[in-house]
């Protein structure tokens, strides 16, 4: 699967959402909406976020975005 920069997906290995920041080496660097601690993931190992989870993301990222000052 080829993975798009600043897309959502979701890490088949253990369930978990996150944002696309780029790819290092044979991996895709992954983050939780809202911010967070990036992690791995090969890429066999992503599947493409369905319309509810993308909308998870985006509204998780926007409430992170308007507690900042």
């Amino acid at each position: 699967m080829r993975v798009v920069c600043g897309g959502y997906v979701v890490d088949v290995r253990d369930g978990r959402l996150g944002k696309v920041m780029g790819q290092e080496g044979p991996y895709v660097q992954l983050r939780p909406p809202g911010g967070g601690r990036e992690w791995d993931c090969p890429p066999d190992a992503v599947r493409p976020a369905g319309s509810r989870d993308a909308l998870r993301a985006r509204v998780a990222e926007a409430n992170q975005a308007s507690r900042l000052p």
